[in-house]
């Protein structure tokens, strides 16, 4: 069973196309956001259940508890981070590297589920 509850919702510029229930990172151009595609990107958020394309408005979950499409096992608790496609996966830094997280899973899931994300962007260096 996956929950949304919703907290601050902002609108922003697509830098390109992006699905829904994905983490997202700023683009480079102000107001922009894209895919978040890489563990170290700067994630500030995740999609609604709305899809946008390049240059339409999508609105983005900055705050509260978001359904995110998983990208591979996680468990209930895990700090999760972005995949390539921008989907929550399990944050498994090595030693001595640092990884980006969008949040804390509140559900566990498998691949192309739908979890319930605590969205708390930050940082965790694999130990």
């Amino acid at each position: 069973m996956t929950m949304r509850t919703d907290g601050l919702i902002k609108a922003y510029n697509a830098g390109g196309a992006i699905g829904a229930r994905l983490f997202v990172k700023p683009h480079s151009t102000a107001g922009q956001v894209v895919v978040a595609a890489a563990a170290t990107d700067k994630i500030i958020g995740a999609t609604t259940e709305i899809a946008s394309a390049s240059g339409d408005r999508v609105d983005v979950a900055l705050t509260g508890i978001a359904e995110i499409i998983y990208g591979g096992t996680v468990a209930a608790g895990d700090l999760v981070t972005s995949d390539s496609a921008g989907k929550a996966v399990v944050a498994a830094p090595s030693a001595g590297v640092n990884n980006r997280i969008g949040g804390v899973a509140l559900t566990a899931g498998v691949s192309g589920d739908y979890g319930s994300v605590l969205l708390q962007p930050g940082s965790l260096q694999g130990a």
